[in-house]
């Protein structure tokens, strides 16, 4: 036969296992938070000019570019 839980006490022992892990979640999250240690970083700036080779890099490509695209003609009807 079955036993009403709230007379044979298992109620409280399910209470006391969930408190339990409740516990031991929070006692992790202290230990994995407490030892963690962060150091600060170095802020960082990106340099935003773009320097005459670069620039001279930039156009060498866009030449290239537009000599490929005169190498290639596509035809006039599709297949």
């Amino acid at each position: 036969m079955i036993e009403n839980p709230f007379e044979s006490g298992h109620i409280k022992n399910y209470i006391l296992f969930y408190v339990s892990i409740v516990i031991i979640m929070i006692l992790f999250f202290i230990a994995s938070t407490l030892f963690n240690e962060v150091e600060p970083q170095a802020k960082k700036e990106f340099n935003t000019t773009i320097p005459e080779q670069t620039a001279q890099q930039s156009v060498a490509k866009e030449q290239e570019k537009n000599e490929a695209k005169s190498k290639f003609k596509l035809l006039d009807n599709p297949y």
